[in-house]
């Protein structure tokens, strides 16, 4: 089979490409002073659709509220059913629409960021919209990246999406009840995670039972 691969220079408008990213990183080094200057962790969660993100930060969120003071910042297209479940567990929310962009980026953040009380929070989860392709080259702001997929997402997966995993601090297979009707290996998931950053740490949560979440909660205390 003939595959026919990007080569460096192909791209039509690098140069704009190449300006929108160095200033999205300038943004999110400016928004990350500004949570450092109010003692804010702030922590981005990336995941395909479906993976469990928005779950996985309730589970959080009710497991965190009486420790920390916690915000959301949830992404996603046109809807905000996913910053309403959050909602109900006591944090505060504020949503982004980001419309036909498949990401947020730090502009959106920091926007976002002044809707919040910020001498009123020391927790901030950034919700991105689901996708495991586009917001790996944009960078938010927040001090770690938990990246979140699930065993329904096949046994692919992280061999197909490997740029995202090479900017994760922490990876979490969700659902990993499922593993086995799916036909996935939960070792070569890890493994093939692993290939790429073999740093890594790996969690494996059953995130609608609260399952694995304390190794997160000291991943995040640690962090």
């Amino acid at each position: 089979m003939k595959i026919i691969k990007h080569q460096s220079g192909e791209i039509f408008d690098i140069e704009l490409e190449e300006s929108l990213l160095r200033k999205n990183k300038e943004l999110a080094e400016e928004n990350q002073k500004i949570f450092d200057c109010y003692g804010i962790k702030a922590i981005d969660i990336l995941g395909s659709i479906g993976s469990g993100k928005t779950t996985l930060i309730c589970q959080l969120v009710k497991k965190l509220r009486k420790k920390y003071a916690i915000a959301v910042i949830a992404g996603d297209l046109t809807t905000q059913i996913d910053a309403q479940l959050i909602k109900k567990n006591g944090a505060k929310v504020i949503q982004i629409n980001t419309g036909k962009e498949c990401h947020l980026d730090a502009k959106l953040v920091n926007e976002a960021i002044k809707n919040l009380p910020l001498n009123k929070i020391n927790l901030l989860f950034i919700e991105n919209v689901g996708n495991l392709i586009c917001p790996a080259e944009f960078p938010l702001g927040a001090h770690k990246r938990i990246v979140v997929f699930s065993c329904t997402e096949g046994p692919y997966v992280v061999i197909k999406h490997p740029y995202i995993f090479k900017e994760a601090d922490i990876v979490v297979i969700n659902k990993i009840d499922l593993a086995k009707k799916m036909g996935v290996s939960l070792p070569k998931l890890k493994a093939d995670v692993k290939k790429i950053k073999s740093s890594l740490p790996i969690v494996e949560t059953i995130a609608n039972k609260g399952k694995g979440l304390e190794k997160i909660i000291n991943f995040l205390t640690d962090a």
